[in-house]
């Protein structure tokens, strides 16, 4: 499937960057769109820069217009905010549900959207809960396909480094393989996996809402291997 333009926001990120690599090496794709708050060091022939402010709420919803599928991979830290949680909401929170609001008033139809496995806006624990606020806000704005993914602890380079995710990431390869049935959701995942999924999510012709857990993004990313390792 064809498609036009593809926007990127969170490019800079793990899951960002291996998603814009994998864009550019596919040929379903005419424009790869990067929304940023800082300059960057990608380029690309087919690549196009909006450098914004992201509570700028004209520059934001322009940067969205013209989209075909607008894929969402921001997110902080509490390391990167201080502790300050309402910069936290700014950030995983204000920036998706307003991409998915002005995907919805420009005519995107296609979001695609990195989550949290074990996301629940109910929840007591503040990360788990401000990704089911998000999760509840998208499927409300009336875009017609929405795929959101709900990995576990996700696997790959990072250029910024997190304190202890190495090690962490260590453990989670180690003891992977004894998840089984309901405990497979908590499967750690490459990033590559999850980038090549969302990218497939997006080249499908389905309508609705849809998520996506370890199992169904491995069998999304490679459908022909149904094979989960």
């Amino acid at each position: 499937m064809h498609i036009k333009t593809a926007t990127i926001i969170g490019s800079s990120g793990m899951t960002g960057s291996y998603l814009f690599n994998l864009l550019l090496q596919d040929k379903n794709f005419e424009t790869i769109r990067i929304i940023v708050r800082h300059k960057v060091s990608k380029s690309a022939p087919n690549m196009v820069l909006k450098l914004i402010d992201f509570e700028d709420a004209e520059a934001f919803k322009n940067a969205i217009k013209g989209s075909d599928v607008v894929f969402c991979c921001i997110g902080t830290t509490q390391k990167n905010v201080k502790g300050d949680k309402a910069l936290y909401r700014k950030i995983d929170l204000d920036i998706p549900v307003n991409a998915a609001h002005y995907c919805k008033e420009t005519g995107c139809e296609k979001f695609v959207i990195v989550s949290a496995v074990g996301a629940n806006s109910k929840s007591g624990n503040f990360y788990l809960r401000l990704k089911g606020e998000v999760e509840a806000s998208i499927k409300a704005s009336g875009i017609k396909s929405i795929h959101i993914m709900q990995p576990s602890m996700l696997l790959g380079f990072r250029n910024e480094k997190r304190r202890g995710e190495s090690f962490f990431q260590a453990i989670m390869r180690f003891f992977s393989f004894a998840l089984v049935g309901k405990g497979q959701k908590y499967k750690s995942i490459h990033s590559k996996i999850l980038a090549q999924a969302m990218i497939n999510a997006a080249k499908s012709n389905v309508e609705g809402t849809f998520t996506y857990q370890y199992k169904t993004i491995v069998q999304l990313a490679n459908p022909g291997n149904t094979i989960i390792s």
